[in-house]
């Protein structure tokens, strides 16, 4: 891949000039192909360009390039738009045209355009005068440009006699700023409350996201001097909501310039504080840019926001007598643009608007059976926030979130709202959204005292809520596209690294950190090896990495999930019991009495871990090929929910785990079986020879998952006689192990049986041919080794196709010690015979397979010649030494990996030791 980077400037016009040829352009605008081809006329401001070979892996490094580019310009609005696109475009090249494809990214102040090319000019869009069937959107090809009609805000294909260039324009969205307000004076028992002395931290963030100042309010809130945190970027400690494709991530909302919104902070203790912040960003008197944060804790936002809280006796009327839209003296003037936003603030109004103590408000799920919390005020909004309840909760009108209803007192009727369970609250109202008939979600405004609500005040609820609802669902269908989108961008980025892959525990590792943090704060995989085993915890990851071993203590301490193969997610209570049981009896013991330092910290531990495992735990199947072969575990920290949308991505995600997962079992117990075969097909130690060194290398070619053909042996015969052999079975896999193993035992027995060279390897000839289609060729090296007490050793030696011993004499001196005969497991008459060799001290006889001779760099090979070169250095060398240098002498011949086994016998002949 090559790439270039030309930022500012308007960039030079790549096509041709001068004499030369224009490339011809054809404008596609018709029926269901709605193209724009206008020529660029906005300035460009920068543009970087790559060019990716027809290969299957460019499809997601052009994926990496086009993300790493846009987020590089702080266009993180429109990157999954653009990756999904990119990722359609190079596909169509490098995989269905076989060319490389030249991605060409330009900036301007409109938006971004990004061009496709390929080299396959040919395959182009015919043009016609009615409308163009693009196909099945379900189909496995040709969706590239749908999606630019579906998502583009302008695209075009052009064509040219060398290539084809696919491009398309995405426009910026206009991003929000703060909004100024301010409200009247006050009578103090209007003001809001606040808990003891208000801190405010005020933090100070440069250029790059770093931590420049510090105030005392942020250590007392936090527990970190400002010494601790300067230069560290805020990233580090903030826990910032992870949605993939909603909302504003934490980077973003620093370079706005305002940004108002809830997160969390980590402490010192590392417990995550709620805050609700204030961004502002300002520039010094050199033109420096930064961001100074204001933040108090969550349930003190009204130091920093402060609505006006309406009497009931308002009206919609303007100091000029003019009257107001009903929505806007509701909702405010202009509403927020994101949803969290926009529902923030309905609740609020609402509460202020009935002079209610808290607020709430649910949306509904697809299928109107639930009720979601997505926003509240006056109420534990951590722990609330996602949280589910049904639509209809009880029999009768009230028990329904479909009609509006009052209950004067819950204390009454205890569990008729279960979301105010536990929270103080007595009377209520609550009230539909609904959008054509539609239930959208429910509002509701409550108060601690009984009977203040009454069918007045729900007949105004109602009808601020029909004002919101429209907006509300508009909104609503706004975040569930971009999550949508950014969840197919997630799934194509997960699918890409779970396919990298066959390795057990990369696969489990992958899985866990895909989900963590995007998706859960910690997760926990477990594996099922078959049917009649329990579940296993084979792999526990958090968000923080000092929590994972506190996690996978305590969920070892419990009994696994239920391995049930019903699809989606189901709550797991286990986990948050047992975390608030251990924290309990910590806490029980202590009580009343000082505890020394190491017990101090395990119970810091302990109540950490509770806190980090004490939301809501959820549980997905891992089903492959019809089987469960594990479950995947997702978890919040205390009083969190898992939204609908995520969770359903979660199940998408844990499908496509589930095969990964499965395949890297299958391709392990395949490895397993096989090296396990090769084991056998090789003798298990060598004997001890006196008076002769020997010497084995065996290194099998491929990825360890098929059986190769080489094999050697080295065994006794009988007194003072030992055989040997090497040799080659043509081809791999279970035919040649079937015929590998018949040779080895085989020479074996027949050696055993008194039978000499030639008649151990006419009868394996034989025995090989009655194998009829399974039979292989194999080339073989069979030998009789003799020590002499003079220090020599005698060899009887038949060399059946096999290649040639070399005999290194003491002077250097290289020669063949046998001559050519034919290969075994061909003819049916063999006629072979023995050549006898003696092996004066200090000689050595080198056995190789044609792995070996055969190692090719390009069109170099090391032959015969090359390997004899390389024996000449190793006079002297023990047979030890010399296996060792033949064999970095044939991997250093060649940079790639070896195609084929090798094995390497010496023997070497030390002679009489010296008295």
């Amino acid at each position: 891949m090559t790439t270039g980077l030309h930022p500012g400037g308007q960039p030079q016009d790549p096509r041709p000039t001068g004499n030369q040829a224009l490339p011809r352009q054809e404008r596609v605008d018709h029926g269901a192909l709605h193209a724009d081809n206008r020529t660029r006329s906005a300035v460009i401001t920068a543009r970087a360009a790559a060019s990716f070979d027809p290969v299957g892996r460019s499809v997601a490094t052009a994926r990496s390039f086009v993300r790493d580019t846009l987020q590089g310009w702080g266009f993180a609005d429109i990157v999954d738009d653009a990756v999904v696109l990119t990722s359609e475009l190079v596909t169509n090249a490098v995989v269905h045209a076989g060319t490389s494809a030249d991605v060409l990214c330009l900036r301007s102040d409109e938006g971004v355009r990004i061009e496709v090319a390929d080299r396959y000019p040919e395959r182009e869009i015919p043009l016609q005068a009615t409308a163009v069937n693009m196909g099945s959107p379900d189909r496995e090809g040709g969706r590239g440009l749908q999606l630019c009609a579906a998502l583009a805000g302008r695209w075009g294909v052009d064509y040219s006699p060398t290539h084809k260039q696919v491009w398309f324009h995405l426009d910026l969205p206009d991003r929000p700023v703060g909004t100024r307000t301010a409200g009247p004076s006050l009578p103090a028992d209007l003001l809001p409350l606040a808990d003891g002395r208000v801190r405010v931290a005020v933090i100070q963030i440069d250029r790059v996201g770093a931590i420049s100042a510090w105030n005392e309010d942020a250590e007392d809130l936090f527990g970190y001097s400002a010494e601790q945190v300067i230069g560290k970027p805020l990233t580090d400690l903030a826990a910032w909501p992870h949605t993939p494709g909603t909302s504003t991530g934490i980077v973003e909302a620093l370079q706005l310039s305002r940004w108002e919104g809830t997160y969390g902070l980590r402490g010192a203790s590392g417990r995550v504080t709620p805050v609700y912040a204030s961004h502002l960003r300002v520039r010094d008197t050199g033109g420096e840019p930064s961001t100074v944060c204001l933040l108090v804790r969550d349930h003190e936002r009204a130091v920093l926001q402060t609505p006006l809280r309406a009497s009931a006796t308002d009206t919609t009327t303007s100091s000029e007598g003019q009257a107001t839209d009903p929505f806007e003296v509701f909702i405010g003037s202009p509403a927020p643009d994101d949803l969290d936003g926009l529902l923030q603030r309905t609740v609020e109004r609402a509460r202020d608007m009935l002079d209610g103590d808290s607020a709430f408000l649910l949306l509904a799920t697809d299928d109107e059976t639930e009720l979601e919390v997505r926003a509240s005020t006056g109420l534990p909004s951590a722990r609330q926030r996602f949280a589910r309840v049904p639509v209809e909760a009880g029999p009768g009108r009230y028990g329904s979130a479909r009609m509006p209803a009052v209950h004067e007192d819950l204390t009454v009727v205890p569990g008729a709202v279960p979301l105010l369970a536990g929270t103080g609250m007595r009377s209520v109202v609550t009230v539909p959204l609904k959008v054509e008939g539609r239930l959208t979600g429910s509002l509701g405004v409550a108060a601690e005292g009984p009977s203040r609500y009454s069918n007045e005040e729900a007949l105004r609820l109602q009808f601020a809520a029909d004002r919101i609802a429209l907006a509300v669902e508009s909104a609503r269908l706004g975040e569930l596209e971009r999550l949508r989108r950014g969840s197919l961008s997630f799934l194509v980025e997960a699918s890409d690294l779970l396919a990298g892959t066959l390795d057990r525990d990369q696969t489990l590792a992958l899985m866990a950190q895909m989900t963590v943090p995007t998706l859960a704060t910690w997760c926990a995989v477990y594996t099922i090896a078959d049917q009649a085993s329990d579940p296993y915890l084979s792999y526990v990851l958090h968000e923080d990495e000092e929590r994972i071993d506190g996690l996978k203590a305590l969920l070892s301490k419990i009994a696994p999930p239920d391995p049930v193969p019903t699809p989606g997610a189901r709550v797991w209570a286990a986990p948050g019991e047992a975390a608030h049981q251990a924290a309990l009896r910590t806490s029980m013991r202590s009580l009343g009495r000082g505890e020394p330092a190491s017990v101090a910290s395990g119970i810091g531990t302990t109540l950490a871990t509770a806190a980090a495992v004490g939301g809501e735990t959820v549980v997905l199947p891992l089903v492959a090929r019809n089987r469960v072969i594990g479950m995947l575990t997702l978890g919040k920290p205390s009083d969190e929910h898992f939204r609908q949308e995520i969770l359903e991505l979660a199940e998408d995600l844990s499908r496509r785990a589930a095969l990964a997962l499965d395949n890297a079992r299958l391709y392990s117990e395949r490895t397993a079986i096989s090296q396990s075969l090769q084991r056998s097909l090789l003798p298990p130690d060598l004997p001890h020879i006196d008076g002769v060194e020997v010497e084995v290398i065996y290194r099998a070619a491929g990825e360890g998952n098929e059986v190769g053909g080489d094999f050697y042996d080295l065994f006794p015969i009988r007194d003072g006689v030992y055989g040997f052999a090497i040799g080659d079975v043509c081809g791999t896999g279970p035919e040649a192990a079937a015929v590998t193993g018949l040779a080895r035992h085989a020479l074996r027995l027949l050696a055993r049986e008194g039978f000499g060279g030639p008649a151990v390897l006419e009868r394996l000839n034989s025995a090989i041919l009655d194998e009829g289609a399974r039979s292989r060729f194999l080339t073989l090296l069979y030998g009789e080794l003799w020590p002499q007490e003079d220090g020599s050793a005698m060899l009887k030696v038949v060399c059946a196709g096999h290649p040639l011993p070399l005999r290194l004499r003491q002077d250097g001196t290289v020669e063949a010690a046998a001559e050519p005969q034919p290969l075994l497991g061909v003819m049916e008459d063999l006629e072979l015979y023995e050549q006898t060799i003696t092996l004066d001290p200090g000689d050595v006889l080198l056995c190789v397979t044609d792995g070996v001779t055969e190692r090719r760099e390009g069109t170099r090979m090391l032959g015969d010649d090359g390997l004899t070169d390389v024996l000449t250095t190793c006079t002297g060398l023990t047979a030890g030494a010399v296996a060792a240098r033949i064999m970095r002498a044939v991997e250093r011949f060649a940079s790639d990996a070896p195609s084929d086994d090798m094995a390497i016998l010496a023997m070497r002949v030390p002679g009489l030791p010296r008295d």
